[in-house]
């Protein structure tokens, strides 16, 4: 399974955010997007996953087109963005089991309560959302985001706000999702954590890509050089 998006184009009127990008990722892999704040990451990320529609270009499943138009590809995907997607006044288990049914999968009580221990996060279950530390939420936000099982996953800055356990947790859940034969597409701007968890490595700088490469083969100080250029336009 491959994921591409060729030669992604996005626009917020005057500035370009993203200028003609070039990513792919694959089954069995986690890609991590990195780069400077505002240099397009999470406009890239917009534009794979379907939430925005790209000015120019496509993004390709498997050699195909896709777009947050298709039904189908956005039942495939799951997404942990700054926006948790949970409701506040719902406790967490019965935002588990209100979107269990909108993606048309059976959850049990039980079957949630496990899924939430994966990322350590049973004890929350009968807590509101309004209640929740940012991070506690991020983690109720993942298990929300695996429920049906997507064949890509999409982070953005999933690790804000985590603790070391949380983080810890996170690490273990996208690592699972690779060796399941899943796509992990990770933005962060924290370069260190992306080139040890990633198998790839996308750099982009003002809303181009300036490096694409097997993570483990570049060290952090090697790309530094792409992170001390100032503020960026996009």
């Amino acid at each position: 399974m491959t994921l591409e998006g060729k030669g992604l184009v996005c626009s917020y009127g005057a500035t370009r955010a993203l200028d003609g990008v070039d990513v792919m990722a694959a089954s069995r892999e986690i890609l991590a997007v990195v780069g400077p704040n505002g240099a397009g990451k999470t406009t890239l990320l917009k534009a794979l996953s379907g939430e925005r529609r790209p000015d120019g270009g496509r993004v390709l499943l498997d050699g195909s087109v896709v777009s947050g138009a298709d039904n189908r590809w956005r039942a495939r995907l799951g997404l942990v963005s700054h926006r948790t997607g949970l409701y506040r006044k719902l406790t967490v288990l019965e935002n588990l089991h209100f979107f269990a049914s909108l993606r048309g999968v059976p959850r049990t009580r039980t079957v949630l309560i496990d899924a939430l221990e994966t990322v350590g996060a049973s004890d929350l279950a009968p807590a509101r959302v309004e209640a929740l530390s940012r991070g506690q939420r991020q983690r109720v936000a993942l298990v929300r985001s695996l429920l049906h099982d997507p064949d890509v996953l999409f982070l953005d800055e999933p690790f804000t706000g985590l603790d070391p356990g949380g983080a810890a947790a996170l690490e273990d859940a996208l690592r699972s999702r690779r060796s399941a034969g899943r796509i992990v597409v990770l933005v962060t701007h924290d370069l260190p954590r992306g080139l040890t968890l990633a198998d790839r490595v996308v750099v982009v700088r003002r809303g181009r890509k300036v490096f694409d490469g097997e993570a483990h083969r570049k060290g952090a100080g090697d790309l530094l050089r792409f992170f001390t250029a100032g503020p960026e336009e996009a």
